[in-house]
Formats: structure tokens, C-alpha cells, sequence
């Protein structure tokens, strides 16, 4: 047994004696033959599939945001506009307000002037009448003061 440990530990000692840590031999060459074709396979099959995803994504991205801006400069252009045709209309209707209450004041005026000079003309003829009837009743009193005095008369010279 002591012959079999001695004869196995001559063997790795030899081994290690021949390549050791690194053993340039025709493995090398064939190791970096299969790390290229593995990085020439993975870049075919993974990294330019993944890259295309990435920049069409990319791409996409980009066409959106500008989309999106456009879209954004477009609205505040018609809020703009739209503010500015509101603003048109109120000073418009504000106008158009001050307009016809000015109307309705001219209007409102010259009927009252109407009214008045219709109330001023009814008095006048009212007055009138008054003092036609005052004069008419005046004069029939006159008439009836006359008559009665002189029935005085006749009845008072009569006792």
C-alpha cells in the first residue's frame, strides 16, 4: 500500500512537472477557436436582435416625444388663438352692451320727453276747461245771483 501512495504521488509530481498551471498545447488554439465562434454565434443570434429591439424602441421613443411636442406646441397655438378670439368677443359684447343701453337711454329719454310734453298738452287743455267751465259757472251764477236778487228785490219792496 505504502507503494501505491509512493507510486501515485510520483505520477503527479510528473504531471505537474509537464504542463503545470498552464499547458500550451493544441487545447489553446482550440478553446479561443470555440470562444470566438460562441461570440460570433451569440452576436447573430442574441446581441444584434436585442440591439435592433433596443434601437427601433429607441426610434420609437424619439418619433413619440416628437410627435407629443408638436402635438403640445400645436394646443398651446390654439389656446392661444382661442383666447384671443374670447377676449374679441367679450370686448365685442361689452361694446355691443354699452351700445344698446346707450340706445335704451335715448330711447327711454325721448319717450319720457313724449310723456311729458302729452301730460304738459292734457293739463293745458284740462286747465282750459276748467277755466271755461269756471267762467261757464261763474257767469251762470252771475245769471242766478242776478235772478235771485231781484226776486229780493220785488219781495222785499212787496212788504
Amino acid at each position: 500500500m505504502i507503494e501505491l501512495l509512493s507510486f501515485n504521488l510520483a505520477e503527479s509530481l510528473q504531471a505537474e512537472s509537464r504542463g503545470g498551471l498552464f499547458d500550451f498545447n493544441a487545447t489553446l488554439p482550440l478553446m479561443a477557436l470555440q470562444f470566438l465562434t460562441l461570440m460570433v454565434i451569440l452576436d447573430n443570434i442574441f446581441y444584434k436582435p436585442v440591439a435592433k429591439i433596443l434601437d427601433d424602441r429607441d426610434e420609437y421613443i424619439r418619433n413619440s416625444l416628437t410627435t407629443a411636442s408638436a402635438s403640445l406646441n400645436k394646443a398651446n397655438a390654439l389656446t392661444l388663438q382661442y383666447e384671443q378670439e374670447l377676449a374679441d368677443a367679450r370686448k365685442d359684447a361689452q361694446e355691443l352692451i354699452r351700445n344698446s343701453q346707450k340706445d335704451a337711454q335715448e330711447v327711454v329719454s325721448i319717450k319720457i320727453k313724449t310723456a311729458q310734453k302729452d301730460a304738459e298738452l292734457l293739463i293745458a287743455e284740462a286747465s282750459q276747461q276748467l277755466m271755461l267751465q269756471k267762467e261757464q259757472a261763474i257767469k251762470t251764477l252771475e245769471n242766478q245771483v242776478e235772478a235771485l236778487s231781484d226776486q229780493i228785490k220785488v219781495k222785499l219792496l212787496k212788504y
